[in-house]
């Protein structure tokens, strides 16, 4: 059975400046046909899909079957994933807020025990390689552990076309190797926790923390 993964676009800007816009697009894009090459199924989580009540309230907070269903729909599709991909610029030396935003929606029970991927991009030098140090504490915290090796695309515009191919004049060959690096690792790591999973229960060695802080709280003292 081929593994399954989610990437999640981190913007929701459609327009510019800065130019182009929708550069994190090409960027995700470029990550599902690294991924779909080596036969794993992927979906392309795009924020702009989704509209969020005004007052913010997570999946988990509903009660079963009152959550809107476009909510509940990516719910699932993030439970049954193998594992995820994660594309951001960087905000303020910080991770895309749209992307925490999307992600605070879900409970870590959902992520839990499977590995993710860091990807961020920018249209200048740096590539976001600062948004990608609070992205591993966050996404440890959501459970979906990040591999070691990340990727960076500085001047995204000049290295990817709008189809997520290399433009004209780059080496293909080895943008294909340094994207191959890390989503070779998710792919590596999404194999073994599967089969982790299925040979035991995760969760009945570390229950899932699902509703109450209390549960994940340290004993009383005295």
């Amino acid at each position: 059975m081929n593994l399954t993964f989610l990437v999640f676009l981190g913007s929701a800007r459609n327009s510019s400046p800065p130019y182009p816009a929708r550069l994190g697009l090409r960027v995700a894009k470029a990550c599902a046909a690294r991924l779909e090459a080596s036969g794993a199924g992927v979906e392309l989580v795009d924020p702009l899909e989704y509209e969020f009540t005004p007052v913010f309230k997570p999946h988990f907070a509903y009660a079963r079957g009152e959550a809107p269903a476009a909510l509940d729909h990516l719910a699932g599709r993030i439970a049954s994933a193998d594992g995820y991909v994660m594309v951001s610029p960087e905000y303020n030396h910080s991770m895309s807020p749209t992307l925490a935003h999307l992600l605070n929606h879900f409970g870590s029970s959902l992520f839990a025990f499977k590995p993710s991927a860091i990807v961020t991009y920018s249209a200048g030098q740096w590539g976001g390689a600062r948004a990608a140090v609070g992205m591993r504490t966050f996404l440890s915290e959501l459970g979906c552990l990040p591999v070691s090796a990340m990727i960076h695309i500085p001047k995204a515009q000049e290295v990817l076309e709008e189809d997520g191919s290399c433009r004209a004049g780059q080496d293909a060959e080895a943008w294909t190797g340094y994207f191959g690096r890390t989503l070779g690792q998710l792919e590596w790591w999404a194999a073994a926790a599967r089969d982790g999973r299925a040979a035991r229960d995760p969760q009945a060695q570390s229950p899932a923390f699902r509703r109450r802080v209390s549960e994940r709280d340290a004993p009383a003292s005295g």
